[in-house]
């Protein structure tokens, strides 16, 4: 049989050592030797023995807040010998290092595509994220030493945050734990109106200190939260008036 299909581009990636590897940019390959944590619904294919264990947000601790933020990220444990491969709607996926206690990310759960076990994530309120706004109350934070894949709705641009960064917060996939992070509302900029008409922007985030931030050029359906199913400003004061002091700040 001959097609344009089996050029050596569309060949299965090759690996040397076990772990993760871009098999394009918009399919991820594991060669998984141990186990790894993956999204729910993103396996498209898998060759080897691996065996598939739900586990829902990771963790009781997780599951609770996951309900009460509407942010986290639906996993699946999976263990074995052989190639797997993810995708996520055709979504670009990045490959990031995280290289130690002191090196962590915080990451839109919807962004979220596998990352390895030897990292810790937990479920945290975004610094500056006040109660009247509707978008980025809570988001994951990564840390440890691993590899995670995440993924962005076209390429996105890294900015080095060395002075005032402002994004849109639907837009906004990941950036450094290092950072301050605040919220303003769209008007304190003159996003808000032009000629009596409304722009769409509702608020914008601000970063600042030492790091950088990646904005994809697509924004996220608004909903109760970034990267979360919540809904919306009743959710987020009911969950605000739940969680206390059990979330990090």
């Amino acid at each position: 049989m001959r097609s344009d299909l089996f050029s050596p581009q569309n060949a299965e990636a090759q690996m040397q050592q076990p772990g993760m590897k871009l098999q394009n940019s918009k399919m991820l390959k594991i060669g998984l030797s141990g186990e790894v944590m993956v999204r729910q619904g993103a396996m498209v294919a898998y060759q080897g023995n691996i065996q598939f264990q739900g586990q829902g947000a990771g963790g009781i601790g997780k599951f609770v807040k996951q309900q009460l933020t509407g942010e986290g990220v639906p996993l699946m444990k999976c263990t074995g010998a052989g190639d797997l491969f993810l995708a996520d709607l055709a979504s670009d996926i990045h490959l990031l290092d995280l290289e130690g206690p002191h090196d962590g990310l915080t990451i839109n759960g919807k962004n979220v595509l596998a990352f390895e076990p030897s990292l810790s994530y937990d479920i945290r309120r975004v610094q500056g994220a006040g109660m009247l706004s509707n978008a980025g109350l809570f988001n994951c934070v990564f840390s440890g030493q691993g590899r995670i894949a995440v993924t962005t709705k076209g390429t996105p641009v890294v900015l080095s945050v060395d002075q005032p960064t402002y994004a849109d917060p639907q837009a906004a996939v990941c950036w450094s734990t290092s950072l301050q992070t605040g919220f303003h509302s769209a008007e304190q900029f003159g996003l808000g109106t032009f000629m009596g008409r409304t722009t769409g922007e509702g608020f914008t985030m601000s970063f600042s200190g030492q790091g950088f931030v990646v904005v994809q050029p697509s924004e996220e359906a608004p909903g109760g939260f970034v990267g979360g199913t919540g809904g919306g400003q009743q959710a987020g004061s009911a969950a605000g008036n739940i969680l206390g002091n059990f979330l990090g700040r």
